[in-house]
């Protein structure tokens, strides 16, 4: 699924997230293709639009739903508006999945810390599935979301629900607040003193702007927890998606190859300069 041309795969539901903000269900045409297909949480396919163009989108879904691929999509350029225009029924094609995704395998036992902003939780959602789904695998669940105007939230239905699961904690702030707004107003920064987890055996994953990100990393190395127990997703420019067009380059590294999911002691260096 990730060489060659797209596979058509057909919307199966739509829904509207926000003013500008969409998300697709799709399910490959081809039955066998559907049922084989696999990812991990944090990767991506690359969707393409007939006659348009292609654009990466983060896979939102949990690996085991098998009746449809998630994504969940801001409509920003001439692909992703044109996405905005399908309805169930209509095909695009699909490439994937690419990547590098979390580490889950790898965190059983520990507590999980997500920490987002904007839509930056796209990508995050998936980890939230997947550890619902296997909540006996894992310790306590940090959710940490933060938007800039309160009508930035998307899914609000669904934080409200998780804070109410046992061993699970939700934080969410928005920089403006508005007319019911449940949660703080004020920087997403200023939550993480709230968060409770084990700094002996946490582990902490965060997506969105990359200010924010570093902000988060100091904070939570402050607090105790170790570089090696600290990912960060990255976004940049994907258009071949396996390494060979150069335009996401990251220093050495290519993030549509190497990442988008990075270890905070790799990605650490190169967010601090200007350019990469």
């Amino acid at each position: 699924m990730d060489s060659g041309p797209p596979h058509a795969a057909s919307v199966v539901a739509r829904s509207q997230e926000s003013s500008t903000i969409f998300t697709l269900k799709l399910r490959l045409d081809d039955a066998a293709a559907q049922a084989a297909y696999r990812f991990a949480p944090g990767q991506f396919n690359m969707l393409y639009l007939y006659g348009v163009g292609e654009v990466p989108i983060s896979i939102m879904s949990d690996p085991e739903e098998r009746n449809g691929i998630g994504h969940t999509i801001r409509a920003v350029g001439r692909v992703t508006r044109g996405l905005a225009a399908l309805q169930p029924g209509d095909r695009v094609g699909l490439r994937g999945p690419f990547g590098r995704g979390w580490p889950l395998q790898e965190m059983g036992g520990r507590d999980v810390m997500l920490v987002t902003g904007g839509l930056g939780c796209a990508p995050a959602v998936s980890v939230i599935h997947y550890v619902l789904r296997r909540r006996e695998r894992f310790g306590k669940l940090v959710i940490i979301q933060g938007v800039k105007h309160a009508d930035d939230l998307i899914w609000r239905e669904h934080y409200s629900r998780w804070s109410k699961l046992p061993d699970t904690q939700v934080l969410v702030a928005a920089d403006e607040g508005g007319a019911l707004w449940p949660w703080h107003v004020g920087r997403v920064t200023e939550l993480f003193d709230l968060a409770r987890f084990n700094k002996a055996c946490a582990v902490a994953m965060m997506c969105g702007p990359e200010g924010m990100m570093r902000v988060t990393a100091e904070h939570l190395l402050a607090r105790g927890l170790p570089e090696s127990s600290l990912y960060l997703s990255m976004e940049r420019n994907m258009q071949c998606a396996v390494g060979r067009c150069g335009h996401c380059q990251f220093g050495g590294a290519f993030v549509c190859r190497d990442g988008p999911v990075f270890n905070w002691g790799e990605a650490k260096v190169l967010l601090t300069h200007r350019g990469f």
